[in-house]
């Protein structure tokens, strides 16, 4: 999307509230609603989506017009500083230059990030943008290495030669290029500690691969990035991640997508990738039982919660999984496999389960 349509997209939310102050009328802004209740698993598609519900943010309304302030606010902000001038700023920049207090009183715009950061996400929905295509940023908290060289800001950068760190991912996947890839496919892993073990054992030129952490939950960048890369050159995408309800929650989200970003799920989710592991039968076949960790309670609301995920519990498999999970009462996390040798995973794990197409749908 060019920047000309950016700011048109922009310029016409302003100019509806502007009209309506023009006419007399009560301004109002109409989005749909973001909570539970208005969100829906489209089976066809296999993804959280926003449902029909809608909602009204009124100015002259005691309850509605300090969000409708900072709606207003925020927008003009991303059209003046950051579109019309063609740069970007991070969540945190953006909730300060908001942060200041309403002429003639002692009452500031926004008080803390988590509403600016809330706001940005009303006008993904309002406008129909992104937060990225606002030139909205995040904390970069990814890594990718292999057989891929892509162009950022003009910069041609080939992964395959940037040692034991590799590329560090930025939080805006979409502005990057993608000029040359010869992989067979991407593995995503949670763990940057498991990225470097890979990486130092050349896994990913062995087995001509990409591999790609997120240090821990998928940033939207590296989910964005994870989508491109299957859809535009069709490269099956593996998920690693601990055999526990938090490994597999951070599949459920690259694969179906997430409630708080259920109005971004086309842009972010990925229904064709497949977890490798590690599962429970994994725990049986390598002989990982001694490396369980007990379940604590979090733990056991969470397996109840993702167990009863409406993609979840039709699905014979994965219900296998969470009875086997429950009735172990234990957890292991990939690093647990350094017990059989500290390559075991590179070697022999990972080569052994992609050869013979183990893998959870």
């Amino acid at each position: 999307m060019v920047k000309q349509d950016q700011k048109k997209l922009l310029k016409e939310f302003g100019v509806k509230i502007a009209e309506q102050v023009q006419r007399g009328k009560n301004p109002e802004i109409v989005l749909p609603l973001r909570n539970l209740s208005n969100i829906v698993y489209d089976k066809k598609s296999k993804t959280l989506k926003l449902g029909s519900k809608k909602g009204t943010r009124s100015f002259f309304n005691v309850a509605h017009a300090k969000k409708f302030l900072q709606t207003v606010e925020i927008a003009s902000i991303v059209k003046r500083e950051l579109i019309e001038t063609g740069k970007h700023e991070h969540l945190r920049g953006v909730f300060y230059i908001a942060k200041r207090t309403i002429p003639g009183t002692n009452v500031n715009i926004v008080d803390d990030q988590v509403e600016s950061d809330k706001i940005i996400e009303d006008l993904e929905v309002i406008t129909g943008l992104s937060r990225e295509q606002m030139h909205v940023s995040a904390n970069k908290m990814g890594s990718m290495i292999g057989n891929i060289t892509l162009i950022d800001s003009g910069d041609t950068i080939d992964c395959s030669r940037l040692g034991k760190g590799g590329y560090s991912v930025p939080s805006i996947t979409d502005e990057l290029e993608f000029k040359k890839i010869q992989a067979k496919y991407v593995l995503y892993m949670e763990k940057a500690a498991i990225f470097e073990r890979l990486n130092e054992d050349k896994f990913w030129q062995k087995n001509n691969c990409i591999l790609v952490t997120s240090q821990g939950q998928t940033t939207r960048g590296i989910r964005r990035l994870l989508q491109r890369l299957s859809e535009e050159s069709d490269l099956p995408i593996y998920v690693l991640v601990d055999n526990d309800p938090w490994g597999w929650y951070i599949y459920s989200v690259v694969k179906y997508g997430s409630i708080a970003l259920a109005h971004a799920s086309e842009r972010l989710t990925i229904p064709n990738v497949r977890l490798l592991g590690i599962t429970c039968d994994d725990v049986n076949k390598y002989d990982l039982k001694k490396q369980l960790i007990k379940l604590n309670d979090q733990d056991t609301t969470r397996l109840k919660q993702i167990s009863e995920y409406e993609w979840f519990k039709d699905n014979k498999e994965w219900q296998r999984q969470f009875k086997m999970m429950k009735e172990a009462n234990g957890k292991v996390e990939i690093q647990a496999l350094a017990t059989r040798g500290i390559s075991f995973i590179s070697e022999t794990y990972l080569p052994e389960k992609i050869r013979n197409k183990e893998f959870l749908d």
